[in-house]
């Protein structure tokens, strides 16, 4: 009995053939970038900020050209972490020395999904902010064509999982003497005249802040009948918060400081729809925020972890100000509306 063959099933169709192809062209700048001796982090990095590659073809493209091409062939080494690891600064400086070799790190964050960093470069490490005990982190290190230096690779990851470890690591004069050194990437600036005169702000009441609740202003509508034609602001790439703490100054955390954060957070996702909002409790990730509604478990003093995570990632002030009223005694200010009420705290 014939065995159906599936491996080209995805052409069969336009769809799937046209997301090929736009594939296997996106394939051919990136390998015209990385020829040029450009870090294949930074370039796979730029093109997702500019939308002309998804998260799901990082994967692929990574194995194609660091595992599977014969012609770079990277050594790499997958290694679990031994602990979670959140000051880089001193890793940039040294690792950046390193200029006789390319290495790229392809982490897969708890959150953010597979995140790839060029060591040698600080916004990188910036988007990540931790990495975690016990995740998987694997390091590529090459020369591009010179396949005599696998020893110096070879080295060069083991050196580096070390400083990721803590310890000191000592390298030889080999190591500094190369042509891979990090260039530094030009922001792309918004024009001046692009620019929105900022608005004062203003102070926005619980009482008044839900759905229908406050007319707009004659200037608000007229800024709504003519607005400014501003150019999109240019992309940026989905990163996460570092971790903040919240207080809790009730007696505990209890059911009405569970849905007072629920109302909280529901306003902050449907005015940011690009956003999450991530909560961390004694290192945990706690997925359903009911759990947090255990008498006795997260008493007065206590503290809760959040983090948000996406693009242009705003407002977290506003959010950490109004979830520390929710984890206070004056979480009811939250409950005085009708239980399908959508506040307008943002």
């Amino acid at each position: 009995m014939a065995v159906a063959n599936y491996e080209f099933a995805g052409l069969g169709t336009r769809k799937g053939f046209n997301r090929s192809l736009r594939h296997f062209k996106s394939m051919t700048e990136i390998v015209g970038s990385f020829e040029e001796y450009r870090n294949l982090a930074d370039i796979l990095n730029e093109l997702l900020d500019e939308k002309e590659l998804e998260a799901s073809q990082l994967n692929p493209i990574l194995n194609a050209l660091l595992v599977g091409h014969p012609k770079y062939n990277y050594i790499n080494r997958s290694y679990n972490l031994e602990n979670t690891i959140s000051e880089f600064s001193s890793i940039v400086k040294e690792v950046g020395t390193w200029t006789s070799v390319d290495m790229v790190l392809s982490y897969f964050h708890p959150d953010l999904g597979l995140t790839l960093i060029n060591p040698k470069n600080e916004q990188h490490w910036d988007s990540v902010q931790t990495l975690r005990k016990s995740e998987l982190l694997t390091v590529y290190s090459g020369t591009f064509t010179d396949k005599e230096n696998d020893r110096l690779c070879q080295e060069a990851s083991e050196k580096l999982i070390g400083l990721l470890e803590g310890k000191k690591v000592k390298i030889s004069a080999s190591f500094t003497k190369g042509k891979f050194k990090q260039r530094p990437s030009a922001p792309k600036a918004v024009p001046a005249k692009a620019r929105p005169a900022r608005k004062p702000k203003r102070r926005i009441s619980i009482e008044r802040a839900y759905t229908g609740a406050a007319a707009p202003s004659a200037a608000s509508a007229a800024d709504q009948a003519a607005p400014l034609a501003v150019p999109a602001a240019p992309p940026q790439k989905r990163r996460m918060t570092p971790m903040y703490s919240i207080p809790v100054t009730n007696e505990l955390f209890h059911n009405g400081n569970v849905e007072a954060w629920k109302k909280v957070i529901q306003s902050y996702t449907i005015k940011y729809s690009g956003l999450d909002v991530f909560i961390f409790y004694e290192g945990e990730r706690i997925h359903d925020i009911n759990t947090l509604f255990k008498w006795g478990k997260v008493k007065h003093g206590s503290a809760i972890l959040i983090a948000v995570a996406g693009e242009n990632v705003q407002d977290v002030a506003k959010l950490r100000r109004y979830l520390s009223q929710g984890a206070s005694p004056m979480f009811e200010a939250f409950l005085k509306f009708p239980v399908n009420t959508i506040l307008n705290l943002f």
